[in-house]
C-alpha cells in the first residue's frame, strides 16, 4: 500500500507539472529567441536609381552593424525590378514560396500592392515597402505591412523654399530679365507617381505664396532619368534660350541630367537648378555652383529603419519598440534643404 501510495504521489505531481508546463508555454511572449539567421528579401524598382542604390548599399551596411550589436546573422537577397512591376511580381511570388522571414519592397507600381499583400497574408510574411508609398487603403489590408519613407509634399516646400530665398536675398539675380516673374521648366519624374505629383506641387505654391509671381515655360516627364533630362532640357534650351531663369527637378539625377544639356551646348551661364535627394553627385555639382540646391533626403536612418523595422518582425517582436511608428504602420524621416551656405554643417553630422 505504501509503495502504491507513493506511485499514486509521483503520477499527480507529474501530471501537474505537465499542465503548469504547458501553462506557461501557451503564455510566453513568441520572440523567437532561438532564431539564429533572419532572411530578408529586397525588391527595387529599379538599380539604375542613383537614390535607390544608396539606399540599398546603406542597407547593407545596416545590416552587418545589426548582426555585430544584436548577434543575430542577416541575410539580404536584393533583386531588381528594371522598371518592370511584372518582373517584380514574379521575384516576389517565386521568394514567397522559399523560406523569406520578410519582403522589403521597393514598388515599380505603388497603386498595385493589394495582390501582393494578400499573397503574402497568405503565406504570412511579413511586407516593409519603402520610398514608394502604396495607397492607404492597401496598406490597411493587413497588420503586418509597413512603410519606410519620407513625405513628398515637404521635399517639395523645401525646393520652393530655396528659391525663395535666393529671390529674396537680391545677390543671385535669378530674374535675369527683369520682368518681375520667374520663367521656369519643371522636370518631373514619372506621370502620376505620387512622389512626382507632390514635390511639383507643393514647389510651386511655396514659391507662389510668397508672392513670387511664376511663368511656366514648359513641363517634362523624364521619369527620373538623367539621360531622359538631358535630351529634355537640350529641347528646351533650342526652343528658350536665356529666357530660362529657373529649373525645377524632382530628383537629383533628372537636375544632373539639365547640367549635362548645358554642358553639351557649351553654354557655362546656367539657369538655377534645384534637385531631391542630395546623392553624391549632386553634391559635386553643388560645390561646383552648378547646382543651386537640393533636398537631404536620409537614406541612412531610412536604411535603418528598414533593418530595425524588417528583424523586429522576423523575430516576432513588437515593432514600437524599434521604430517610431506613424498611425501604427509609417515610418517617416524628414527631409533637410540642402545650399552651399548649409552643405559644411550637414557634412559634420
Amino acid at each position: 500500500m505504501k509503495k502504491l501510495f507513493v506511485l499514486y504521489r509521483i503520477i499527480i505531481l507529474a501530471f501537474i507539472a505537465v499542465i503548469f508546463t504547458g501553462c506557461v508555454n501557451n503564455n510566453a511572449p513568441n520572440n523567437n529567441s532561438t532564431v539564429t539567421e533572419i532572411k530578408i528579401g529586397v525588391f527595387l524598382y529599379t538599380k539604375d536609381d542613383t537614390f535607390i542604390s544608396t539606399l540599398q548599399s546603406n542597407l547593407e551596411k545596416a545590416a552587418r552593424n545589426k548582426e555585430i550589436s544584436d548577434g543575430i546573422k542577416i541575410v539580404i537577397n536584393s533583386f531588381d525590378g528594371k522598371g518592370s512591376q511584372t518582373a517584380q511580381n514574379e521575384q516576389i511570388y517565386k521568394c514567397l514560396e522559399q523560406d523569406y522571414d520578410v519582403l522589403c519592397i521597393n514598388l515599380v507600381d505603388r497603386t498595385v500592392a493589394a495582390p501582393i499583400i494578400d499573397k503574402a497574408k497568405i503565406n504570412n510574411t511579413p511586407i516593409v515597402f519603402f520610398n514608394r508609398e502604396p495607397v492607404k487603403e492597401d496598406l490597411e489590408r493587413w497588420d503586418r505591412v509597413y512603410y519606410v519613407g519620407a513625405p513628398a509634399s515637404e521635399s517639395g516646400e523645401m525646393q520652393g523654399s530655396i528659391i525663395v530665398d535666393m529671390y529674396n536675398s537680391g545677390k543671385y539675380n535669378i530674374d535675369k530679365n527683369g520682368d518681375g516673374k520667374l520663367q521656369y521648366v519643371m522636370l518631373e519624374g514619372e506621370q502620376g507617381h505620387q512622389d512626382s505629383l507632390l514635390r511639383t506641387e507643393y514647389a510651386i505654391k511655396t514659391i507662389t505664396n510668397e508672392g513670387i509671381q511664376l511663368d511656366k515655360l514648359a513641363n517634362e516627364s523624364a521619369n527620373w532619368q538623367r539621360s531622359q533630362a538631358a535630351s529634355k532640357i537640350s529641347q528646351c534650351i533650342n526652343t528658350f534660350g536665356d529666357d530660362i531663369e529657373v529649373i525645377l527637378s524632382n530628383n537629383d539625377d533628372m537636375a544632373l541630367g539639365a547640367i549635362d544639356a548645358y554642358k553639351a551646348e557649351g553654354i557655362e551661364k546656367l539657369p538655377v537648378i534645384v534637385g531631391v535627394d542630395c546623392t553624391e553627385p549632386a553634391v559635386e555639382e553643388l560645390r561646383s555652383g552648378n547646382l543651386a540646391g537640393t533636398v537631404f533626403g536620409d537614406f541612412k536612418g531610412q536604411a535603418q529603419s528598414i533593418i530595425d523595422l524588417s528583424c523586429a518582425l522576423a523575430l516576432g517582436r513588437n515593432p514600437e519598440n524599434y521604430v517610431d511608428l506613424e498611425d501604427g504602420r509609417y515610418v517617416m524621416h524628414p527631409y533637410i534643404a540642402v545650399t552651399m551656405d548649409n552643405l559644411y554643417k550637414l557634412e559634420l553630422k
